[in-house]
């Protein structure tokens, strides 16, 4: 095996035909291969998106000063996946991102109406002395509005570890990884 495909299944997890693929389309790029591999990681996830998850774990994490705990159930499809130690080691990455960030939400279709509403008149009202059009205002607020979700929504927030990458990102590498649908079902933070 050469070693850019070494190095490429070091960085990915890919496999070799996966690898061998990336490269031959990036013309050996590195960089590129990654990119490459990531798409098709991300198709794949979103392929896998509407398969049955009836398998899985639950996390429990108490974080060092004893005053900040998460629970998170992490579902896959099968037993096999629910055992393997990528998978319940991305669980435990995601209870210790809970604890550190306190998200609100799941995801952005789980904030109430009245929420963002409310957030849209905090925009409009920290913007009413501007003399920017009204069209120009109303681009910054929802410029703003996505701000408050990728702070408030677990998925769409930027990995304590890696903020590279949102936990979305994280959870469809490992999706294509383990070549199954890996979903947050739910998540609770108990803090002192």
């Amino acid at each position: 095996m050469t070693e850019i495909i070494k190095q490429l299944r070091k960085i990915t997890g890919a496999g070799i035909l996966s690898c061998q693929e990336a490269l031959k389309e990036s013309n050996n790029d590195l960089d590129k291969a990654i990119e490459f591999l990531r798409k098709r990681g991300q198709k794949l996830a979103s392929d896998k998106g509407s398969r049955v998850t009836n398998e899985g774990v639950i996390e429990a994490y108490i974080h060092s000063n004893y005053k900040i705990g998460v629970l998170l159930e992490l579902v896959c499809e099968t037993d096999f996946v629910a055992r393997n130690e990528e998978f319940k080691k991305l669980a435990h990455d995601i209870a210790l991102h809970i604890a550190a960030t306190n998200p609100q939400w799941k995801e952005r279709q789980e904030v109430p109406v009245e929420t963002i509403e409310k957030e849209k008149q905090i925009y409009r009202e920290t913007l009413k002395n501007e003399t920017k059009p009204k069209e120009i205002i109303e681009k910054i607020v929802e410029n703003k509005l996505e701000k408050f979700y990728s702070t408030s929504c677990l998925l769409e927030q930027s990995f304590i570890k890696d903020d590279k990458r949102t936990i979305k990102d994280l959870i469809h590498s490992i999706t294509a990884k383990l070549g199954e649908n890996i979903q947050v079902k739910k998540f609770i933070r108990f803090s002192l």
